[in-house]
């Protein structure tokens, strides 16, 4: 086993590949002596004299000494990761990372999607929560075993701090906003969890989660900020170098940026030469934000589909690492997001939440990073959640399915007269239009007295089956008011 000298310096002109993964000349290991077993030594060049004024990233693809001095002082390094790799491999599902053949047809590059949504609790956030759980028990022993941990949380965080916590035999306490789901407050319950509920938002839960620190001894658990939790959540990077030695992109969801600082630090460290590109909805854009900034900033945060991003502030931790690694930023729309939500289900059978397909919305055709220089290579998309409410899951999944023209909503005014509605769905039969909704309007309607508004909710097969119906409808001297936004002026 190869012993570690403690300094990411010392290490930085070794170069290290996993025996399973073969000598690939990208797999870098930097750091902890641990993660270091089952390495071979791999010995680089040193570094050229002129390595100063060599383009900051890109140093003949290797890291040397001077590149990792500015890193080694980050809140999280590539060390820490690789300690949390190790002690929570046990606690922790080692998840899949599979080529989707159907995305990959649709996107135009070899789509693999890590399924992080398969962890007991749900979500990524497991990582996290045991590896925060382990580093205060090995440091604090009994003490903390005693006082427990607390945190503020509506959701995947709550569930996984309660359940590693039953697990390591951790008392957690947990405060929740008014507005959690009443599902998660019950499964966290289950797990043994103390539940607070307190303020409107998590806002209000964290401030008051905070005064419990001092009056009742307990260690506050961030659930994105936490260098810990950071580390935790950058195993998923190793695992994903391990599982796509060849990955050439990395699209991470980011809330409060913690994820994608810790992905990007493990993979930009075994793998400089991969793009890290991180996805906020376009309601929540705190990351893109702070980098505007230079530091973490209060964004607008409205509703959205992606609850799970929602986060108004990112944490100056995670910030502060990710900065240093990830490539680019971008956006998804609403829009984006139920069809990414659609397209698992179909495709994949996966049930994913808003924010855990994040990454798919951006890329899919007509998003942020549906571009050319993408297609063909290999890119890895963390699917980070799968706790998504039955009741909102179906909201969604219309939303997709209204986005891919194959649930359409229009107005027609038809004669109130016996026989005018039938005439109109005699026409959608044959275009071969299901009715799935339907009424008609009287009150509303300001011309003959002889005419009703008739209000159909239709199901088609896509775009070009709904341009054929509107045609057919026109061709019948129907007045419309067609709600699709691609559709209103065809």
């Amino acid at each position: 086993m190869l012993k570690s000298s403690g300094t990411l310096a010392s290490l930085a002109c070794r170069h290290f590949t996993r025996k399973n993964i073969g000598k690939c000349s990208s797999a870098r290991y930097l750091g902890s002596s641990a993660y270091a077993e089952g390495y071979e030594e791999i010995t680089t060049p040193e570094p050229p004299e002129n390595l100063d004024s060599m383009p900051e990233k890109k140093k003949n693809g290797l890291l040397f000494t001077s590149d990792i001095k500015k890193f080694e002082d980050l809140p999280v390094t590539f060390a820490d990761i690789s300690r949390a790799h190790v002690s929570i491999r046990d606690g922790v599902k080692k998840t899949t990372c599979e080529k989707s053949y159907f995305l990959s047809e649709l996107l135009g590059a070899n789509i693999y999607l890590k399924t992080e949504f398969q962890q007991f609790t749900g979500s990524f956030k497991e990582r996290g929560a045991r590896n925060a759980l382990q580093t205060l028990l090995r440091t604090k022993g009994d003490e903390f075993r005693k006082a427990g941990a607390i945190s503020a949380s509506a959701g995947n965080h709550a569930l996984a701090l309660a359940y590693h916590g039953k697990e390591l035999g951790v008392p957690v306490t947990v405060v929740m906003p008014t507005v959690a789901p009443l599902s998660k407050v019950e499964k966290c319950r289950k797990f043994g969890c103390r539940i607070i509920i307190h303020g409107a938002h998590i806002g209000e839960a964290k401030e008051f989660a905070e005064t419990l620190v001092e009056t009742e001894g307990v260690d506050y658990v961030n659930g994105y900020d936490d260098p810990t939790i950071i580390a935790g959540a950058g195993t998923i990077g190793v695992e994903i170098v391990e599982a796509v030695p060849d990955v050439d992109v990395v699209v991470v969801p980011v809330g409060g940026a913690g994820l994608i600082a810790g992905v990007s630090c493990a993979v930009k460290t075994l793998k400089p030469d991969c793009k890290i590109y991180g996805v906020e909805p376009e309601f929540a854009a705190s990351y893109i934000a702070a980098l505007k900034e230079g530091c973490p900033v209060a964004a607008e945060v409205t509703p959205t589909l992606a609850d799970g991003l929602a986060v108004p502030v990112v944490g100056p931790h995670a910030f502060e690492v990710a900065r240093h690694y990830v490539d680019e930023c971008v956006t998804c729309t609403e829009k984006q997001v139920s069809l990414a939500v659609l397209r698992l289900i179909e495709n994949e059978k996966m049930v994913v939440e808003g924010g855990g397909a994040a990454g798919l919305a951006a890329l899919l055709p007509g998003a942020k990073l549906d571009r050319s220089e993408l297609k063909g290579k290999n890119i890895v998309i963390p699917l980070c959640g799968g706790n998504i409410d039955t009741t909102v899951l179906g909201r969604v999944l219309d939303r997709g399915l209204s986005a891919d023209n194959r649930l359409c909503n229009f107005v027609a005014t038809v004669s109130d007269r016996p026989g005018g509605i039938a005439r109109l769905t005699a026409l959608l039969s044959e275009e071969g239009a299901s009715i799935k909704d339907i009424y008609h309007e009287r009150a509303w309607l300001h011309s003959n007295v002889d005419h009703v508004n008739v209000k159909c909710v239709v199901e088609l097969q896509g775009k070009d089956h709904a341009k054929r119906l509107k045609k057919s409808l026109k061709a019948k001297g129907y007045p419309l008011s067609w709600q699709q936004e691609d559709l209103c002026e065809t």
